[in-house]
């Protein structure tokens, strides 16, 4: 493998990346899902407790007209009517037009400046139409007396407006449910941590005090603070409600703890690596915020169905108009296209992708699958290639010294681990890891190394006692025409190794050959994969042998060896003028191709991975995560037709029955039964959204 590649510590992160976790964990703790914001079309945000007031003071305003203003023209049995009833009415329209109708008209006005009538559009046109409909019927019926009475729309007007203000209220809810189990991440953190002084004097301070470097005790049974590294003692870990995994985690001196996570039996102290908008949870309530404002390209269809339907309606209604001035009278074709225009409103269309995608977040977030990017989720069933990294994807990313062997006769194979290991400490890489842990295990006193510097895909270099050494892959010897026994290294290499050469003044010092283990799920993926018509495809640095091994035990047949990342990314490009392609990788160094594939999979575990690059981030490290992935991908987008056939076929039919196509036969759809539907439609699609379950990706 080419040594370096992944040298780049994981536990590193840009700026950007802090950026996007910007809450305190004790904050995110005490979030009031009240304050919550929502994009009702294009731009325009919606407040939670703004939303949950105008439905309520708009039901209230909404009884006393359904009490007062007939429906269709047909007095209910429970109608309320005296002199001056009508104006009440209409005052009580009014308020509830401006105040409730407010959301709508505000998003509407977004779309129209920017020249994309959709959803909200729609939504405004319809009540809009009925409001004026309605006032005019009140002026005609009470100031000027008019034969035959003039049928208002108050009571689909008012009627309309609580329907959409309480299917965006359950939207908002159901969002925020979705994300809740993601919230509740924040929840996982105590209130207090136990921070241990110079002096070993324990205190307990507030979690939004507790600082990056201080030293915490954490107890038996006890929730763990903050991210941390364990100074002393050990115990047993359960990362489930944080990882997804479900057994709990052997932990001692040296591994790294996620804040949330649960102490087992032991007791131990931990140096804190990070909290507040550095620390992991932080992270996944930033990516999953992230997920839920981005725009969706069934989303942006949904947008699109609604602008071609408010054209529709707009057309069907002005026909209708024409039609029946032409056969009937005003009073005729009037009503027909204010019906119309009125059940045209497409609310079970608006919520028919934003409640399948927020069920499927938080389904994903609860099994250790982070969607930063929802369209990946609409790209699963145009996949056509998988390209995967071996080492830490396929194989375990944990490397053990199968072979030391020193090529000079000035240096023996312990001074060879000694150097080696003196280059490499500090470095998070696979490889350098076991060549480190080598070293301690023959107890070698390792030399402090000088100007320390990586190049890219080769190796790592620095100066010791004045030489300088570096630990390199074959592609380094290759490049600069070194000697080095090529039967050897095929021979070590055949065996499952990659090698790393120590090389000093243009000469090889001496080797370690180390060997991975393949996980276990990662044939299961890969005959997943081909049953899927999916491609599977093996990039790596490693060396061809080593690559050719690890392929043939997991099931690929194709597999590209030897390569920077540079040459990943090509071959991503590559792959894409036939077919649709997922990249999985570790998320680092597979930055680049991470990004340049449809769907970029980093596959590592919590902190190890670079949000910014990959739209899915599997937590546990698993390879069955990438099948689990894609059965709930495939499940969403189910649910995501589903509901737009249940949202447009709603008004597919109503508007053309509405404008009267059956009225030679005696059928007239009014606006009333037409509301009636609109309401059961939105209702279906939430429920639809809602069935979505765990048990679909199983």
């Amino acid at each position: 493998m080419q040594h370096d590649m992944k040298g780049m510590d994981h536990s590193q992160r840009s700026h950007d990346d802090m950026d996007m976790a910007n809450m305190d964990h004790h904050d995110m703790s005490h979030m009031d899902m009240s304050d919550m914001d929502m994009d009702m079309g294009d731009g325009h945000m919606m407040h939670m407790g703004n939303l949950k007031r105008k439905f309520w003071v708009s039901l209230i305003l909404t009884i006393p007209v359904i009490l007062m203003s007939p429906m269709m023209g047909m007095t209910l049995p429970f109608q309320l009517v005296f002199p001056g009833s009508d104006w009440v009415v209409a005052i009580l329209g009014t308020i509830l037009f401006f105040y409730g109708g407010a959301p709508f008209f505000s998003g509407a006005k977004a779309e129209i400046q920017m020249k994309q009538p959709a959803m909200m559009t729609l939504i405004s046109m319809g009540v809009g139409v009925a409001y004026i409909y309605s006032i005019y019927a009140v002026i005609a019926n009470n100031l000027f007396h008019v034969t035959p009475t003039v049928n208002n729309f108050f009571w689909e007007l008012s009627t309309l407006i609580v329907i959409m203000l309480l299917g965006h209220w359950i939207e908002m809810n159901t969002v925020m449910n979705a994300g809740s189990a993601v919230d509740a991440l924040g929840k996982l953190l105590p209130q207090e941590a136990h921070v241990v002084d110079d002096q070993g004097q324990v205190t307990d301070v507030k979690l939004s005090d507790l600082q990056v470097g201080q030293i915490v005790s954490v107890r038996a049974g006890e929730q763990i603070p903050a991210d941390a590294k364990i100074i002393t003692g050990s115990s047993d870990i359960n990362e489930s409600l944080v990882t997804g995994e479900s057994k709990a985690i052997r932990k001692s001196t040296g591994d790294t703890i996620i804040g949330g996570s649960v102490n087992g039996t032991g007791t131990f102290t931990a140096k804190v690596t990070g909290t507040g908008d550095s620390g992991y949870l932080a992270q996944v309530m930033a990516l999953i915020k992230d997920a839920k404002h981005a725009k969706s390209k069934s989303e942006n269809l949904a947008d699109r169905v609604a602008g071609w339907l408010f054209y529709a309606a707009l057309f069907a209604g002005i026909l209708a108009f024409i039609v029946w001035l032409t056969v009937a009278n005003l009073a005729v074709a009037l009503p027909v296209a204010v019906a119309v225009f009125v059940i045209a409103c497409p609310h079970a269309l608006g919520l028919a992708v934003p409640l399948v995608v927020s069920r499927s977040t938080a389904l994903a977030a609860q099994n250790g699958l982070l969607i930063r990017n929802r369209t990946a989720m609409e790209q699963v069933n145009q996949l056509k290639y998988a390209l995967m990294d071996k080492t830490g994807t396929l194989t375990m990313g944990e490397f053990k010294v199968n072979h030391l062997i020193s090529l000079d006769t000035n240096h023996t194979e312990a001074e060879i681990l000694d150097l080696m290991a003196s280059l490499e400490n500090g470095s998070s890489h696979p490889l350098a890891t076991g060549i480190l842990t080598a070293a301690k295990a023959q107890q070698l006193s390792l030399t402090p190394a000088e100007d320390t510097h990586q190049e890219t895909g080769l190796g790592q270099f620095g100066t010791i006692a004045g030489t300088t050494y570096g630990v390199v892959s074959v592609n380094y010897l290759d490049q600069h025409q070194l000697a080095y026994d090529h039967d050897q290294f095929t021979r070590l290499a055949g065996e499952g190794n990659s090698i790393s050469y120590l090389v000093a003044s243009d000469q090889v010092l001496g080797l370690v050959a180390q060997g991975d283990q393949i996980k276990p799920a990662a044939a299961k993926l890969v005959a997943s994969l081909k049953k899927q018509g999916i491609t599977p495809v093996m990039l790596t640095g490693d060396n061809q042998e080593t690559a050719a091994k690890v392929a043939a035990a997991v099931g690929i047949d194709e597999v590209q060896a030897r390569l920077l990342p540079e040459d990943k990314e090509r071959l991503v490009q590559q792959y894409q003028k036939t077919g649709k392609v997922l990249f999985i990788g570790d998320g680092v160094n597979d930055a680049p191709s991470l990004a340049r594939a449809d769907i970029g999979m980093a596959i590592g575990s919590g902190t190890d991975v670079a949000i910014e690059s990959a739209d899915i981030i599997l937590v546990s490290s698993d390879p069955a995560d990438v099948i689990q992935f894609l059965d709930l991908a495939r499940a969403t987008h189910r649910k995501m037709t589903e509901n737009l056939w249940w949202g447009a076929g709603y008004n597919l039919i109503a508007i053309p029955l509405a404008a009267g196509v059956l009225a030679p036969l005696g059928f007239m759809l009014d606006p009333m039964v037409g509301a009636i539907v609109m309401s059961l439609s939105t209702v279906i699609v939430a429920i639809n959204a809602m069935t979505l379950k765990i048990k679909d990706v199983a």
